[in-house]
């Protein structure tokens, strides 16, 4: 399963955990030790901002290409910016290319594994924190799981990008243990 098929479920699941997510909860924190709900929807609508014009091959906002308009409130912003994404890493060529990303040049079908593993831990981080469900399929899961613990290289767990992987209960479901290997406490 390519990374785009993953995040053509996973981005779907992600919009829904995000329409389900009331103003009181947006200070709330998360697992992600780093943010609150707000800063999870803002880290994550900023990321599908500034790859969705990589993708396409189109030049990025900073590049003097469209932004998006920035009068919309977060929620609509976090959703606008989802469909984006998702548009993008199903575009013509969109896995061929080559994409800059904080790790260097990626090809982008590797690059949207990684967005894909990014995708369902912090889906995870917005569900458990406004208490919604999140229940990505079992292959799905699988796919990223197996991408995540080849590509996560112990340089990457600064505690910022990756925090070191904790234990995961022996009756953990494998979202759960994937959760563990991101760093997250379960």
């Amino acid at each position: 399963m390519e990374g785009n098929d993953q995040l053509g479920v996973i981005i779907p699941m992600l919009k829904q955990v995000g329409a389900g997510i009331v103003t009181e909860q947006l200070g709330c924190s998360t697992p992600c030790a780093s943010f609150t709900v707000s800063g999870v929807l803002d880290h994550m609508t900023g990321l599908a901002s500034a790859y969705a014009p990589a993708f396409r091959g189109d030049p990025s906002p900073t590049d003097g290409g469209p932004s998006a308009p920035g009068d919309n409130d977060l929620a609509t912003r976090f959703q606008l910016a989802m469909d984006a994404l998702l548009d993008a890493v199903q575009s013509p060529g969109a896995l061929q290319r080559t994409i800059d990303t904080p790790f260097g040049p990626m090809p982008g079908s590797m690059f949207a594994r990684l967005v894909a593993f990014d995708g369902l831990i912090h889906g995870w981080d917005l569900a458990t924190s406004t208490q919604q469900a999140w229940d990505p399929p079992e292959d799905v899961v699988a796919e990223v799981d197996a991408f995540a613990r080849q590509a996560i290289a112990p340089e990457m767990r600064d505690g910022d990008t990756f925090a070191q992987e904790t234990d995961a209960p022996l009756d953990a479901t494998p979202l759960l243990r994937l959760v563990a290997f991101s760093g997250r406490t379960i």
